[in-house]
């Protein structure tokens, strides 16, 4: 009995919604992250083609006025204001619902969207060129944007009509993709500080509020439904019967949703759960690719800090987050009931990129201002020296002195030449003056002896 106990408990961590949760949620980071990317990489060709920065298109202020950079002071407020919109939900829903069932299905138009876009770029290339069409006041769209958002207008109306959990995954998808790509993290201390305020309010909110409120406001909030606007509307305008009466209530794309394979239960993972960790993931991607560019020379194989060198802060944040959600998984498991998915996720995310970090010697320089080009001697680097500096801090060292023994040559080169025409004046003036001690000595050749006297005084 306690085998089959065991392999039953074991074969529920392989379930069919288990798996999906898992390659869902990472396939979304991954994605949103690439695009996020390939964003950064457009704005650097326009910036090459227009008005190039002398940052890099790593900047935090980035040329695209979209594209939203997080700070240290909304990085700490932002838990409070989660808390605070949490509160809400949960006593004034039902006054609300329908705004915010309203506002939600607008997003989730725009987010699938920009989600559709790339597939829409590919299937309109061959048969229609880049030009943008004319809105009047609304804008100027290509064909593929129209596409992209007529294809998204249509599978919210259908899911506003049926209400299918397959759709409200895949408007939760688009939200996920739209987070990461928009929203940008600048440095490792604001990432810190983010995702430890929200590691406290996730776990606050599902295992202490029942405390206070006699309920898992956390839980009640992700998985209550709301009306259907459409319902809503058939009462306000006193409409027959069969007039909007039979659409079913929305749950809200808050959440990814998988069934298992027996129907019996569903896997429900909260897209914070995705968005937050995978912002962290946005970041050291982008770091990865900073570092490419301004280090093309791969450290030898030989020695420890060789290898280390070769591991991306991707990938090794990406590990974790598999193990951290694996975690969170087992642990819903042994005890039957809702985990703060964070706390299992910020810790296998963070601790391992910031002892990478550590080790590699980027810790400092990705703490503060991980995209900006250093103008000082001082060496970002800290930890381990293995023997020697890293391969990176080598470059960014040569390129420096490189640098600086271009400016000292320069320096020296005008000090040179001043010094030589200070020279020739005061030699011009020894010149003149000697001429002149030369004429007088003449004449005092035939003075007396007493004038010769003086004259060598003089």
């Amino acid at each position: 009995m306690a085998e089959q106990g065991y392999s039953s408990w074991a074969y529920s961590l392989v379930d069919s919604s288990q798996v999906s949760t898992f390659l869902i949620s990472i396939l979304l980071i991954v994605y949103g992250s690439f695009r996020s990317l390939n964003m950064d990489c457009e704005n650097q060709e326009k910036d090459k083609d227009g008005n190039p920065t002398t940052t890099g298109a790593f900047n935090n202020s980035n040329t695209n006025n979209s594209i939203q950079t997080i700070d240290s002071t909304q990085a700490l407020f932002l838990p409070i204001g989660a808390s605070v919109s949490l509160l809400v939900m949960f006593f004034f829903f039902d006054s609300v619902q329908v705004v915010f069932t309203i506002c939600t299905a607008v997003l989730a138009t725009i987010a699938f969207a920009f989600l559709l876009l790339p597939m829409c770029q590919y299937l309109t290339r061959p048969c229609s060129p880049q030009n943008k069409i004319s809105f009047g006041c609304c804008g100027r769209f290509t064909l593929a944007e129209l596409l992209s958002f007529s294809l998204s207008v249509m599978l919210v109306l259908i899911w506003v009509l049926t209400g299918h959990w397959l759709l409200m995954d895949a408007l939760a998808m688009g939200l996920c993709v739209a987070m990461i790509a928009f929203v940008r993290l600048p440095s490792l201390k604001v990432s810190c500080l983010l995702l430890s305020g929200l590691l406290i309010y996730d776990v606050f909110w599902v295992f202490f509020s029942a405390y206070i409120f006699n309920s898992n406001v956390m839980v009640k909030v992700a998985t209550q439904p709301a009306e259907n606007p459409i319902d809503v509307l058939s009462r306000k305008l006193h409409l027959g019967p069969g007039m909007g009466r039979d659409v079913p209530r929305l749950s809200l794309p808050g959440k990814l949703v998988f069934p298992s394979s027996t129907g019996s239960h569903f896997s429900m993972l909260g897209i914070g759960d995705i968005v937050m960790p995978g912002l962290l993931l946005c970041f050291v991607l982008r770091y990865d690719n900073y570092k490419k560019q301004a280090n093309g020379e791969v450290p030898g194989p030989g020695n420890m800090s060789g290898r280390m060198q070769r591991v991306s802060y991707f990938h090794c944040t990406l590990i974790g987050y598999f193990v951290g959600l694996l975690t969170a998984t087992v642990a819903s498991r042994i005890h039957r009931a809702a985990q703060p998915a964070l706390l299992y996720l910020v810790p296998f995310t963070l601790l391992p990129l910031l002892t990478m970090a550590y080790l590699k010697g980027d810790l400092r320089r990705m703490w503060s201002e991980p995209f900006h080009a250093k103008t000082s001697s001082s060496r970002f680097l800290e930890g381990p020296d293995h023997g020697g500096r890293s391969g990176e801090a080598e470059l960014l060292s040569e390129e420096l002195h490189l640098k600086r023994g271009e400016e000292e040559v320069e320096e020296e080169e005008e000090v040179e030449e001043e010094e030589e025409e200070r020279r020739g004046a005061l030699f011009g003036r020894d010149r003149v003056h000697m001429q002149g001690l030369g004429a007088r000595a003449s004449q005092g050749a035939e003075a007396p002896t007493g004038s010769a006297s003086s004259l060598r005084v003089i």
